[in-house]
């Protein structure tokens, strides 16, 4: 692995807890980074800052993304705690049913849009002015290849994540200015707990139709998404704000 330098910022991880948020603040407090998960899992998020605490500073809270009073709330801790916010990962997400449009219940698109679309503008909406003050900021968000492609029977996912790429564009050009760069990742399915859920949900026959899109012929490995993660927080990627990066082995060229 090589160590992208992180060293002395300050890293807020949404879905810290497990799947690709869990390999992102791995990634991020062995390349020093002091870092603090983001989960609804309150017992996993104990764990994994036992884990990582030999790693660097490393502290968990229990934060609904959803909920922007909460958001706000959480932001204004890790700025009185550190004394600034630097890096921010929005991996934080959930899947949705998959069922057709016309049959799909209301309250699958509100909660797709919440906690997929809605949730990354509250977490870049309350970080944006601790990063402003300090004249730098990488914000990575997530979508999908679904937030490209379209998936059928699942209208909201794809919608919502197709939402965070064109919250991206538009952050990108209005931060640039401020030293602030805000990208994205689009990946395919990974290898994560989130990914087990699915091919419960929609059968190994559809996982294998999914994955036969994939030249590489594989789900990817959280360690891959970390990967890109960490270079899109680096000092080094200071020419790049407001693109989509293809995470998909090959499946998503545009």
């Amino acid at each position: 692995m090589n160590r992208i330098d992180l060293e002395g910022r300050v890293a807020l991880v949404t879905g810290g807890a497990s799947g690709l948020g869990l390999a992102t603040a791995r990634r991020f407090a062995a390349s020093g980074a002091r870092v603090t998960i983001w989960d609804r899992d309150a017992a996993r998020v104990a764990e994994v800052v036992a884990e990582l605490a030999g790693d660097g500073a490393v502290s968990g809270a229990v934060v609904d993304i959803g909920d922007p009073a909460a958001v706000a709330e959480g932001m204004a801790a890790i700025h009185a705690a550190e004394g600034r916010i630097d890096l921010i990962v929005n991996s934080a997400g959930i899947s949705g049913l998959s069922c057709p449009s016309d049959e799909a219940p209301f309250e699958l698109w509100d909660q797709q849009l919440r906690v997929n679309l809605s949730g990354a503008f509250y977490i870049c909406r309350a970080a944006i002015p601790y990063m402003k003050a300090n004249s730098f900021g990488r914000i990575v968000l997530v979508s999908s290849a679904a937030g490209k492609d379209g998936n059928p029977q699942q209208a909201a996912y794809s919608a919502a994540k197709a939402g965070v790429i064109g919250l991206t564009k538009s952050l990108g050009k209005e931060l640039g200015p401020f030293g602030i760069m805000v990208n994205c990742i689009a990946p395919t399915i990974f290898e994560t707990p989130m990914h087990e859920v699915s091919k419960a949900r929609l059968g190994p026959g559809l996982m294998d139709a999914i994955k036969a899109k994939i030249p590489l012929g594989r789900a990817g490995h959280p360690d891959e998404f970390a990967a890109m993660a960490a270079w899109l927080c680096s000092d080094e990627c200071s020419y790049t704000t407001g693109f989509v990066f293809d995470l998909t082995g090959g499946r998503s060229t545009y």
